[in-house]
């Protein structure tokens, strides 16, 4: 991250000199060259500011990475710490200590405020609470000027696009990634039978993630060509129909797992403030699992989370 952070810095400067940009960010001295050089870093909170100087939109670039409410401003280095925390919900420090290779102690500091991440930590803390690094950085300045994350940023932008033509390929993903393939040479039927889907679907799907190097032949079987957490937020049309695919998913298993699958509804009539309550509980609870989703370790399992919430309250009546 150290090669990427400094990527990022050079790309937020733009065309402008670094002593230009040094004296647009307040400094008397000249610290850009030691940030894109790598000998030392800006924290995060300093970094945003820097992007706002440079004039990126930091708040919508924040709404469009995460459904999490963006820091505001984002160059505060509390209103940074409180977003990486709502990132966390209830994954351990401990364990993200971890899988960042620092200090329990230094990221407890950071997520607190006690202490504010250089950015290559901040975008370690990011990558490992989201899988989604590379999509941040894009939503920033242009990916390709970091080199350090163009890869992972195009692997994943093709998992997007075959997670709208091919819907099936995000489940075949999640299922190569479970110790259960792992252990046994590939087999379509294997995977066909746990998906319920036929094995030529299988072999299509997973010619089209060979095609997209998403997977690699990897001696008797495959493996996915890094982590992938695919954000289908893009495109609203696209999304309805990868939506109404998962929902016919699930009501074609309807009833036939009784003792592994969870199926709930509630008609329900409540004020307006409690549905709003309802709906925050939801977009809280639907977080939560994604960041338990990025730090869960091993890969044991595949599953398939739908959330529906129906407000039938009519504008025009409660005018």
């Amino acid at each position: 991250m150290e090669r990427a952070a400094s990527q990022f810095l050079r790309a937020v400067r733009g065309r402008r000199s670094q002593v230009a940009f040094a004296r647009r960010l307040g400094y008397r001295a000249n610290p850009i060259t030691d940030w894109e050089n790598g000998r030392r870093y800006p924290t995060a909170a300093e970094t945003m500011r820097a992007c706002e100087r440079a004039g990126i939109e930091l708040d919508q670039a924040f709404r469009r990475f995460h459904p999490a409410p963006p820091p505001a401003p984002a160059s505060d280095p509390e209103a940074l710490a409180a977003w990486l925390s709502q990132l966390r919900g209830s994954t351990s420090v401990a364990h993200l200590a971890h899988r960042v290779g620092r200090s329990r102690f230094s990221v407890s500091r950071w997520l607190s405020a006690q202490a504010q991440p250089r950015l290559p930590d901040f975008m370690r803390l990011v990558d490992a609470l989201t899988g989604r690094m590379p999509d941040l950085a894009a939503e920033l300045v242009p990916i390709e000027a970091i080199p350090e994350l163009v890869g992972r940023h195009r692997t994943a932008a093709a998992a997007r696009r075959l997670a709208f033509e091919a819907p099936w390929t995000e489940a075949v993903l999640r299922l190569l990634e479970t110790d259960g393939y792992r252990r046994t040479p590939h087999s379509d039927a294997w995977l066909a039978v746990r998906l319920s889907i036929p094995e030529a679907l299988v072999a299509q799907t997973i010619g089209r993630l060979e095609a997209a190097n998403i997977v690699v032949r990897d001696g008797d079987s495959y493996r996915v060509a890094g982590a992938l957490t695919v954000d289908t937020r893009t495109d609203p049309q696209a999304m309805r129909r990868l939506m109404t695919h998962w929902s016919q998913v699930a009501l074609a298993r309807y009833g036939n797992h009784p003792d592994e699958d969870l199926f709930a509804y509630n008609v329900m009539s409540v004020s307006h403030a409690d549905l709003a309550r309802i709906r925050e509980l939801l977009r809280t609870t639907f977080r939560e699992v994604r960041t338990i989703v990025a730090n869960s370790e091993p890969a044991e399992t595949a599953a398939l989370l739908n959330l529906q919430l129906i407000d039938w309250s009519r504008p025009e009546e409660d005018a």
